[in-house]
């Protein structure tokens, strides 16, 4: 039975965390089906594209969903400009409310560095870190760039009715590096910051809640908390926690895309031949 004690604070909307899903989803696709490809003369790269049809469906599911990502990403610029409040335009995109990179980021970084080493007092951070600002940004970067190059590569006899035909050879590169960067990126830093961390481990649900603890967010967020409290704010935001069998949803979901993640992490690393064992 669902507990109605209210200690979390909403955090995420139901589009927010369906987009969050969604890119899960597309991204361990992509990098499925684009290791596969990149690893077919290895016995695990042929076995990894067996779960596609083989070499050539491989590259046809990558394309597809690689179409979708970018339609997803349009819908989410989309999404953006609808939230934007015009009437406060340019000034309603700062402050602390905003992803928007902004100077007070470069220092709590800086603090935050300096706590490591026992230099300061723990940092104290607002609505978003300088770390998920990170984040998101790269992510809003990089599926241009990886879209873009992909769009040239899937269909090059239309693509070199514009560009040389050595431009082909620059998209792999870019696509290829871009893509082991951010598969890097999410497997290893987002895994280890989402998850791993004392306070977040086993995981942390508030994507997929759509909440975060109270407890946890008044430990690292105190400002985001303080604020919310100061302008009344923080009552109205206040939930329980979900249900068990919903919690159980998102654990199994969360570790799945984990042990994906890390199996095409492994799997890449084993198998690459600039690395000897």
């Amino acid at each position: 039975m669902r507990s109605e004690v209210k200690t979390r604070i909403r955090r995420f909307s139901p589009v927010q965390r369906l987009f969050h899903v969604l890119l899960i989803l597309s991204f361990l696709t992509q990098g499925s089906t684009g290791l596969a490809r990149m690893y077919i003369e290895t016995p695990w790269g042929k076995w990894l594209a067996s779960f596609f049809g083989g070499y050539a469906s491989a590259l046809t599911v990558h394309i597809y969903v690689g179409i979708f990502l970018m339609c997803l990403f349009m819908a989410h610029v989309s999404y953006l400009l609808l939230r934007i409040d015009w009437r406060q335009f340019p000034r309603g995109l700062f402050g602390p409310d905003s992803l928007l990179p902004q100077p007070q980021d470069i220092f709590e970084s800086a603090h935050h560095v300096c706590w490591f080493f026992g230099l300061i007092r723990p940092p104290r951070f607002d609505r978003w870190t300088y770390w998920e600002k990170f984040d998101y940004w790269g992510v809003f970067w990089g599926i241009p760039v990886l879209g873009v190059t992909g769009l040239i590569m899937a269909y090059p006899l239309f693509s070199t009715s514009f560009i040389p035909g050595w431009g082909l050879n620059v998209a792999l590169w870019v696509h290829r590096i871009e893509a082991i960067l951010a598969m890097g990126h999410v497997f290893i830093i987002h895994f280890f910051i989402g998850h791993l961390r004392r306070h977040n481990f086993p995981m942390d649900r508030t994507m997929f809640e759509g909440s975060v603890d109270l407890e946890t967010a008044s430990h690292e967020k105190p400002f985001w908390v303080a604020r919310l409290a100061h302008a009344g704010k923080l009552e109205a935001l206040l939930v329980p926690q979900a249900s068990m069998w919903q919690r159980t949803v998102y654990y199994v979901f969360g570790y799945a895309a984990i042990a994906v993640g890390l199996f095409l992490l492994i799997g890449g690393l084993v198998n690459s031949p600039s690395i000897t064992w």
